[in-house]
């Protein structure tokens, strides 16, 4: 069987999701995936983006990284999301990048997709299991399989636990305050084995 393909899909202002796509590539490289990180479209006017250092230096930092387009995700079997909290939503740039894949869902290109999702913000209650929810809503209409974390490995309750998928905290000072690198590496894993099954049973 040929290895499973991963699309880590991110969008990330201050670094903290960048990070969380890199751990996800890592981890899913050491499973035997094959793996694209791709970043969404910034959508932020650039004069915007500029007035924030942070903000300006992610965007140069990551510019290589490229943009994801729908060929992206019809060439994975999964797809990871990390993504920030916006008022307990996901940011205007990943819903932009999934309201235009009506092609793919149209043409029956979205079903059983592996999918999980893990995001961020600035607290512990700032709308992170919102989040994943509002994006795992639009993934029940494309017909594809989530893959929680749940509690299938105690380094979840390292991170904090949650159940859908990995998040955390982001102090004032734009670092990570829970320790989430292997629980993001736990959900990679889990991500590719079910991918793993749901491709063997296509064959």
């Amino acid at each position: 069987m040929e290895n499973v393909k991963l699309a880590v899909v991110y969008y990330s202002m201050g670094g903290t999701n960048y990070q969380m796509a890199k751990w996800a590539e890592e981890a899913a490289k050491e499973a035997g995936a094959e793996v694209k990180v791709l970043q969404v479209q910034e959508l932020a006017p650039q004069s915007v983006i500029d007035s924030n250092p942070a903000w300006k230096a992610q965007a140069e930092a990551t510019i290589d990284v490229p943009v994801a387009s729908s060929a992206d995700l019809e060439w994975a079997d999964a797809i990871i999301f990390s993504v920030p909290t916006r008022f307990g939503n996901m940011p205007s740039q990943m819903k932009q990048f999934l309201d235009l894949q009506g092609g793919l869902w149209a043409n029956g290109k979205t079903i059983n997709k592996v999918v999980s999702a893990m995001t961020s913000a600035q607290n512990p209650h700032g709308g992170q299991e919102a989040t994943l929810l509002s994006l795992y809503t639009s993934m029940m209409h494309w017909g594809a399989i989530i893959a929680t974390p749940g509690y299938t490995d105690p380094v979840l309750f390292a991170a904090g636990g949650n159940p859908y998928g990995t998040s955390v905290t982001v102090g004032q000072d734009g670092k990570m305050i829970e320790d989430v690198e292997a629980a993001v590496k736990h959900q990679a894993k889990r991500t590719v084995s079910v991918a793993e099954k749901i491709k063997k049973g296509n064959q």
